[in-house]
């Protein structure tokens, strides 16, 4: 009877599409997921997203729309990347399901009548991007100490999780189970940032917004968010305070949940304590992943630095970008991904090793021996070498998967395929080809290298399931099992494929041309685009910012560009060109003669080409049009305006 694994991903919060850095945990999930049905296990892989919630709200509001529509579109694009990205989840669950809202309110009473809930007025520090709450003393310079950003003041009636009733109980767990909290460092971090200091009660409800679950009994009040998505782990397998589904006694408790780092405390704290106020098992493993780094910098839309999976599977495919993020992942440590050292990787390790060994191999079988392939009529040492390689391949590879050490085990792939190369180079088999008395030598030779590669194509599919079907497909082979390595020699008698390039070789010095040329185009293009809604700022932000009014002494269309107009003006000290994007609403005589306000000290920028010292005010009005604010002609040139 095959063994079951439960694995889940955080679910990922609706408020925006999720850059590559995100995207690192579903990839690593998915790995994992993928090894343990390779290995015969019964596998259970959950993912989704995490759709209630005061930002969720605040962005909906902003983009004009309902809060519900809001999430469907974030949403819809995350299930959309994650086809892309050969996502091989088993569900993708949505805390706006109903099934999940329906069990959420369930427990939320459960454990208010059973005196774990209690009603109080909360009065702290609330971050609405972590959707979080601190204390006085854990709040950093007015910032969150998750994230960094301002926390807000918050007062309100509130209910309230007893979670120093369980403090001693989660400790005693803790120490009992030492895998439960991985790597180590995350642990000891648990332990000594949280639970020694002691725990304090945690809000569990809101009063100040309307977006989620709404508490059954108390409907002014919806549950807190982190609650509500935490609880999805069982919901999605049918838990429910009345009676569960078979789903969920089949699965339960879940194998892993692979999280990030930053969401740690929820994950090996809270969740373990509403469980076991529930009377739940508690998940066997919580693995904290570090963070993808954008070189050495977390990546973040402020910072400019965000790369999307998208655009570099446009790039480098989506198994080249797999690949990368799992072979470049440190199992405790960040990692940092930069198109240098993705082009870097994926020319040595896929190109020139991977692509390489399996190109040279099919073509050699195919030009030597017209595709077809016999059991090898001897061993020698050097093969003994390479059954040898390859057997441990196989020992090395499984203690790093089970052990979440993913990136060990893409090096023990590539490194059975670097010595699958040595060993074309040490047995020439150019030479062997030459003579007929060392055809059946020729042929051993042969054999082994595409047994060799068969291993690398069993072992390389949770990693890159393509490339995988593809070496495959050349092989001409369909012994696929991860069973089919306990020994060497598993590969059939029979013809090869047709010898296809797996990965081209890229250029570095034309692409990272052609990426330059992309950013300056984007970054020219956002230069008409910026805006600060939602940005509070003081008096003394606002005095940074110059704004005078000045004379369109001439106006005309920038070549080649549909949205541009080139704009002189006089603004009283000398004169100055801004470039503005509102060719379509205005033709230039509509502006010429006119007085604008101009602001005065914007850095200098280039768009297509053309120089802009500034930027004109307009106002961005109803049905996509907008409008120039003009000033009375009256005020002269130069004018400050205050």
């Amino acid at each position: 009877m095959a063994r079951k694994f439960y694995i889940t991903t955080a679910i990922a919060y609706a408020s925006r599409k999720p850059h590559t850095g995100n995207d690192y945990e579903i990839i690593f999930t998915d790995a994992i997921a993928r090894y343990h049905r390779l290995i015969g296990d019964d596998v259970f892989m959950l993912t989704g997203t995490d759709e209630h919630g005061q930002k969720i709200q605040e962005l909906a509001e902003q983009n004009h729309i309902k809060p519900q529509e809001y999430a469907d579109q974030i949403t819809n694009s995350i299930k959309e990347n994650y086809r892309n990205l050969n996502i091989s989840n088993d569900k993708f669950i949505r805390t706006t399901d109903d099934y999940h809202e329906a069990v959420v309110k369930k427990v939320f009473k459960k454990l208010y009548e059973q005196g774990d809930i209690y009603k109080s007025e909360y009065e702290g520090w609330y971050c609405t991007p972590c959707e979080s709450f601190w204390t006085e003393t854990q709040v950093e310079n007015g910032c969150c100490p998750d994230c960094g950003r301002p926390v807000k003041k918050t007062k309100e009636e509130a209910y309230f999780f007893r979670m120093s009733k369980y403090q001693d109980r989660l400790m005693q767990y803790i120490e009992e189970h030492p895998d439960f909290i991985q790597p180590e460092p995350r642990k000891k971090e648990m332990i000594n940032n949280f639970l020694k200091p002691g725990l304090q009660d945690l809000c569990v409800s809101r009063t100040t917004f309307t977006w989620g679950v709404k508490v059954d009994f108390d409907p002014k009040h919806v549950i807190y968010v982190w609650i509500d998505a935490l609880l999805n782990y069982i919901t999605a397998l049918g838990y429910d305070p009345d009676g569960s589904s078979e789903n969920f006694k089949k699965y339960w408790p879940c194998d892993v949940h692979v999280i990030g780092k930053d969401i740690l405390r929820f994950h090996t704290i809270y969740w373990p304590i509403m469980l076991m106020a529930l009377g739940i098992e508690l998940p066997k493993k919580v693995f904290g992943h570090p963070w993808l780094l954008f070189g050495n910098d977390k990546m973040s839309k402020s910072k400019g630095n965000v790369m999307y999976s998208s655009d570099l599977a446009k790039l480098f495919g989506v198994d080249g970008l797999r690949y990368y993020v799992l072979s470049e992942m440190p199992y405790a440590q960040d990692g940092s991904i930069t198109y240098e050292t993705l082009i870097s990787r994926y020319n040595s390790d896929l190109a020139n090793t991977l692509g390489n060994l399996v190109n040279r191999t099919i073509a050699m079988t195919n030009q030597y021996f017209g595709g077809s392939i016999h059991k090898p009529s001897e061993i020698l040492d050097i093969d003994q070498k390479l059954m040898d390689a390859c057997l441990d391949t196989v020992k090395q590879y499984s203690k790093s998967m089970d052990e979440f050490h993913i990136a060990d085990a893409a090096d023990t792939i590539m490194a059975l395929a670097r010595t699958s190369n040595k060993y074309i180079d040490d047995t020439t088999p150019w030479v062997l080809a030459k003579e007929e008395s060392t055809k059946s030598r020729l042929n051993d030779v042969l054999y082994n290298l595409l047994e060799s590669i068969r291993y690398i194509a069993v072992l390389i599919s949770p990693f890159m399931p393509e490339t995988s079907e593809k070496i495959f497909a050349q092989l001409n082979c369909n012994v696929k099992s991860y069973d089919s390595l306990s020994q060497f020699g598993g590969l059939p008698e029979g013809t090869v494929g047709k010898a296809t390039p797996l990965f081209a070789r890229i250029d570095e010095k034309k692409m990272m041309a052609e990426l330059q040329k992309e950013a300056e185009a984007l970054k020219a293009k956002n230069a008409e685009k910026e805006t600060v809604e939602g940005v509070v700022i003081g008096i003394e932000d606002f005095a940074k910012v110059n704004l005078q009014v000045a004379l369109v002494k001439d106006c005309e269309k920038v070549e080649k560009s549909d949205k541009l107009l080139k704009l002189q003006l006089d603004d009283g000290q000398g004169g100055r060109q801004v470039v503005s994007g509102i060719a379509k609403w205005y033709q230039p005589a509509d502006l010429i003669s006119k007085k604008v306000i101009v602001v005065a000290n914007l850095k200098p920028v280039k768009l297509r080409g053309v120089e802009s010292n500034g930027m004109i005010l307009a106002a961005d009005c109803p049905n996509d049009d907008v409008k120039v604010i003009f000033v009375d002609d009256s005020i002269p040139q130069g004018s400050k305006i205050r």
